[in-house]
């Protein structure tokens, strides 16, 4: 199904002080929603790789099936300038673990800066590390994604620039649309270039709080960076129906996640999380009947 909705584990992760759910229960919570799919934080509490062995991975895979959650995406997390050799080894294990699962698509990210490199040594080195990452995941039949999260190629067309240095088939942009925006870029021509590479993204809507800091000198107040605050989908500053049909547009046919990966507008109570998830379930519904009525007319 073209636009798919999955909903990410982290979500329901407790990692920002929100209500939790183990794995499995958050598996039954996925599918008692209405999802069509699940992604999953490759780290703990949920799929860590040093608690899923064979027996694990096969009851886990069970699970899945029965719940009828036939797509799923692995959130692997990995920073190349942070452990290159390890990161190698982890993405390798986490191709493996998407493959037991029945899966095909593992998240990864690329790295952030680091001071002591040059930028063209770094992103030389995220370029052959991937290349690497891509082939040895080739063999267990899945696509690499890489999520526009990490300041190398976090950039769109920077992005776009990655993946064609990558050159190797299963190695795919996961491109969404908060990094952009933030950027200040032209959504939906950026949108419309990635669309191509693009066989997932994930959505998340937030608004911007002013910051300022109170200097006594001047009698006046500083500016700083804003704060980003998660809020329900569709109360964002990104206009995520824009996005997604300049996504389509451009021959996106993939899969959506949800996620609420920071504090929420609301607090953390499982019945908030549970609202959040559901708003942007009946968001997915809208916007696939407005895109079928176009498509007709």
């Amino acid at each position: 199904m073209s636009f798919s909705a999955l909903l990410h584990s982290v979500s329901y992760s407790g990692s920002w002080g929100q209500a939790n759910l183990s794995l499995d229960a958050f598996i039954d919570k996925v599918a008692d929603l209405g999802y069509e799919g699940v992604m999953l934080m490759a780290k703990r509490p949920h799929l860590s790789l040093l608690d899923y062995g064979p027996k694990e991975r096969a009851q886990l895979r069970q699970r899945l099936e029965k719940r009828k959650l036939r797509d799923l995406c692995i959130a692997g997390y990995n920073n190349f300038t942070g452990d290159l050799e390890h990161g190698e080894v982890y993405i390798t294990d986490l191709a493996r673990l998407a493959h037991d699962l029945g899966g095909s698509l593992v998240r990864i990210f690329t790295a952030y800066e680091n001071p002591a490199v040059g930028y063209a040594a770094q992103w030389n080195l995220v370029v052959a590390a991937l290349k690497e990452c891509a082939k040895r995941a080739g063999e267990f039949g899945v696509t690499l994604g890489v999520q526009n999260h990490h300041d190398i190629a976090v950039g769109y067309e920077s992005q776009y620039d990655l993946i064609q240095a990558i050159g190797e088939p299963n190695c795919k942009a996961l491109f969404d649309a908060w990094a952009p925006a933030l950027h200040g870029e032209d959504l939906e021509a950026a949108a419309r270039k990635m669309a191509p590479i693009t066989p997932h993204t994930t959505i998340a809507a937030y608004q911007k709080r002013p910051r300022y800091h109170y200097d006594s000198a001047v009698v006046n107040y500083t500016t700083l960076t804003p704060y980003i605050q998660a809020v329900p989908i569709d109360e964002g500053f990104v206009d995520y129906r824009k996005f997604l049909g300049a996504l389509r547009a451009g021959g996106f046919h993939g899969s959506i996640a949800y996620e609420m990966c920071s504090p929420l507008l609301g607090g953390g109570s499982m019945e908030n999380l549970d609202r959040y998830a559901t708003r942007f379930l009946e968001f997915v519904h809208d916007f696939r009947g407005r895109a079928g009525s176009v498509a007709a007319d």
